[in-house]
């Protein structure tokens, strides 16, 4: 009589194998990292989000303004770069540099646009004259207006909520982003509407719901700061 056969549980040879651990783990932690790293990739690849400069204002406008220049001046140093990608030292007033355009339906031409906001000369000069801290009434001494990160800043901030573009603020706070970007397209081109898009530009709509809620968090702790220092000085 022949002795039944047992029959050998399923292998596990492979985890068993210490060569086969060693390189399916760092696989796996490497597979891990990458769709980590697609997932935030907007962010991490877009430098010219951080946060502004200027203090205070609509937090729906400073992530616009934000979202903007993840677009416009995406670069370590988006308040000092000039069109094409070079920097200026010095911001003591509008660079006025009028660099060549290399490609795209403009081309041939040459383009004054500095700074985080890519601001031509001429639109500078204008808005300064309207909303630069520092304005006076004499219009040509926008010429000789500070250019610095605080003055960009508070100048298309106060740019945005002209009447022109709508109630800009409402519409955000509605979630309406596209129709948003695309009314600026006509002025910052590479917002997803405009003749001069770039491979950030279909990234927008997300980027600025990312940047909305840091914002929105910012405001609401800065709020409650302000309501406790109230408090403390009503205090007898």
């Amino acid at each position: 009589m022949s002795l039944p056969v047992e029959t050998p549980p399923p292998s596990s040879a492979f985890w068993d194998s210490t060569w086969h651990a060693r390189v399916a783990l760092p696989l796996a932690a490497v597979s891990l990292m990458l769709v980590l790293l697609w997932l935030w990739r907007p962010w991490l690849l877009l430098p010219g989000t951080q946060p502004l400069v200027m203090q205070g204002g609509d937090p729906y406008l400073r992530a616009l303004m934000r979202t903007i220049s993840a677009a416009e001046s995406n670069v370590r140093r988006p308040y000092h770069v000039v069109y094409g990608g070079d920097y200026v030292g010095t911001l003591d007033r509008h660079p006025n540099r009028c660099e060549a355009i290399g490609q795209g339906p403009n081309r041939g031409n040459c383009s004054t646009a500095a700074g985080r906001y890519q601001l031509l000369y001429s639109t500078w000069l204008e808005l300064a004259a309207k909303y630069h801290p520092q304005r006076t009434d004499d219009a040509l001494d926008a010429t000789g207006l500070s250019f610095a990160p605080v003055y960009q800043d508070a100048v298309v901030h106060a740019w945005l909520q002209e009447r022109r573009w709508g109630n800009v603020s409402a519409q955000l706070q509605q979630g309406r982003i596209q129709p948003v970007l695309r009314r600026l397209s006509g002025t910052w081109t590479s917002l997803g509407y405009g003749i001069e898009s770039n491979s950030m530009s279909r990234e927008l709509p997300g980027v600025y719901l990312g940047l909305v809620r840091e914002e929105l968090k910012a405001a609401g702790q800065a709020s409650g700061q302000e309501k406790s220092r109230a408090a403390n000085a009503a205090r007898p």
